[in-house]
């Protein structure tokens, strides 16, 4: 019998029964092949998410990759049996945001696959069709469960728009800073440094590409082009920011705490610097990362280090925030 984990609310979970749901039209039926687990997930779990991103009971799992089983009317037939990930936010398209591209700022209010629609921590899960990127056949599929946040760190790359000889950064070592190092690498800089808390994740750094890599507790350089924080503290906002040089472009990416002291603006100002702040990832983000996995160019299965069934959610959300150094993305294999 298939399954499915179903969170009730904050400390709360159910392994239960789980029946697909038949795709309608316009949608697609996708059988899961691994589920992320994330920060975010830890949030719903332990009821940290902020109101109006979550809606229990919810079945989590917005990090995804899958086969698609069958769709709905209106859908191409040829679909089927191909491998895909899929968009999140499950915006109206009628909106003007939705109508730029600017889907995560859709105005029709707040709706994301697993968090306030059921997620892909079960055997199957059914969206729609639009939503979905196909992925070359031989793709491997453990890989493609880790791009979402690739998606959104591209969406962080896409803001920075660095050109090659630029010399640029990444604050943070965790997923979402490897594949920073990834996206900017492919556009030649003529430096990368990474910066973070954690020595033992240098080797890695240096392995995706980066020349350089410093401790936030040292002294650092202030020379830089382009900066991508993606460690998510105020800590690292203003460590990042302290790495650009006058009228150099910043892009965070990290959500700190609720009240965390913030950039200073006169600094800002004074400096001219160019701030941008990334939430969820738009369509042409996903286009951009599912194109550079394609190509090689991304990595994701340096950074798996576990991969449990779905019973295992409990332990999953624990490794997800134990800061052991040997614990990478866990992923759930239903």
């Amino acid at each position: 019998m298939s399954t499915a984990v179903v969170v009730d609310g904050p400390g709360e979970h159910r392994l239960v029964p789980h029946e697909p749901r038949e795709p309608g039209p316009g949608e697609a039926l996708i059988g899961v092949h691994a589920a992320g687990v994330c920060g975010s997930d830890r949030e719903v779990y332990q009821g940290n998410r902020p109101e109006g991103y979550v809606r229990y009971p919810l079945t989590p799992g917005h990090e995804w990759s899958g086969t698609v089983r069958r769709v709905g009317a209106g859908v191409p037939g040829s679909l089927v049996g191909r491998k895909v990930v899929g968009e999140g936010f499950r915006n109206c398209q009628v909106c003007d945001r939705c109508h730029a591209g600017e889907t995560t700022l859709c105005s029709a209010g707040y709706e994301e696959t697993g968090f306030t629609q059921p997620g892909a921590m079960a055997a199957t899960l059914t969206l729609p069709a639009r939503l979905l990127h196909v992925l070359p056949d031989d793709a491997d599929l453990s890989a493609a469960a880790l791009l979402e946040p690739a998606a959104c760190v591209a969406a962080a790359a896409l803001k920075a728009n660095a050109v090659p000889g630029e010399r640029v950064a990444v604050v943070g070592t965790g997923t979402l800073g490897m594949f920073a190092v990834q996206f900017l690498r492919a556009t030649s800089p003529s430096e990368l440094l990474v910066v973070g808390t954690r020595g033992d994740r240098e080797a890695l750094s240096r392995q995706f590409g980066a020349t350089g890599f410093r401790t936030k507790d040292g002294p650092l350089p202030d020379h830089f082009d382009v900066v991508i924080e993606t460690a998510g503290s105020a800590d690292a906002a203003r460590t990042a920011a302290s790495l650009l040089r006058r009228g150099g472009r910043l892009v965070l990416t990290g959500i700190p705490a609720p009240g965390a002291d913030g950039l200073d603006p006169t600094d800002l100002v004074v400096r001219q610097l160019e701030v941008h702040t990334v939430f969820g990832a738009p369509p042409d983000a996903w286009a951009h990362t599912v194109r550079v996995f394609a190509a090689g160019l991304l990595d994701p299965l340096p950074l798996v280090t576990h991969e449990l069934p779905l019973d295992g959610f409990p332990e999953a959300i624990e490794l997800a925030g134990s800061g052991d150094p040997k614990v990478g993305k866990v992923l759930l294999r239903p």
